[in-house]
């Protein structure tokens, strides 16, 4: 529950509509609602793909890093994992051959342009849900180092505008103890971030710290109005 990721979207209309419309479009779902939306999440491994995309998922999120040996390339795997048993070019290989969407978590800056050059041919595919997934904010009892927000936001700046950002903040929480929520200075900050970007965004939130954080992601929300 604590590790549970709630998202609460910037540009409703623009994301939502258009992940939904296309899997209703499939007639996979049945109706514009996110819930019935099914996610694979941590798609980190052959075995764990072939099952996703074989099964009922719409959705599935992996982690990208560099590969800690030669050959530098992205590798899907979450740290402290430094290798996987398949590229992101592989992945994406695969996946095209599925009506499914995609959402790439970001585990390091070095992984991001190299994995914009392999996404240009999934891309292409204009229908299809492609979320952009970074921590570029430090956020509640956070203990890893986000990735810069400037260098990220510049090495996917060539990403078509359809392309969803999901953009979010380290966090952390512990049993039994008062975690304390998103602050208003993280929200302004992120919000700073966002006002001049085109492509919508989705802010994963950590649902744990949600209800101690109510008042700051709806202001959030409310600055914008597209």
């Amino acid at each position: 529950m604590s590790c549970f990721p709630l998202y609460v979207i910037w540009n409703l209309k623009a994301m939502s509509d258009r992940t939904l419309e296309y899997f209703l479009s499939l007639n996979q779902i049945t109706k514009k609602d996110a819930s019935e939306v099914k996610w694979s999440h941590a798609v980190n491994s052959r075995s764990r793909l072939t099952e996703a995309l074989t099964g009922p998922m719409h959705m599935l999120e992996a982690d990208i890093i560099i590969r800690g040996r030669d050959p530098k390339e992205p590798v899907m795997a979450h740290p402290p994992d430094t290798d996987s048993d398949i590229t992101l070019k592989e992945w994406l290989e695969a996946v095209k051959a599925y009506d499914k969407g995609i959402k790439l978590d970001f585990k390091s800056l070095e992984a991001v342009s190299p994995s914009v050059a392999l996404l240009e041919a999934v891309l292409a595919e204009t229908s299809r849900p492609v979320w952009i997934n970074a921590d570029i904010l430090s956020g509640p009892g956070g203990q890893a180092t986000p990735l810069e927000p400037q260098a990220f936001l510049s090495a996917i700046r060539t990403l078509p505008t359809h392309t969803v950002l999901s953009l979010g903040w380290t966090t952390g929480w512990t049993a039994g103890t008062d975690n304390p929520g998103y602050s208003w200075d993280m929200v302004r900050v992120m919000e700073e971030i966002c006002r001049t970007l085109t492509h919508p965004v989705t802010f994963p939130v950590r649902a744990a710290l949600l209800s101690q954080s109510f008042s700051q992601l709806k202001w959030l929300l409310q600055q914008s109005d597209r």
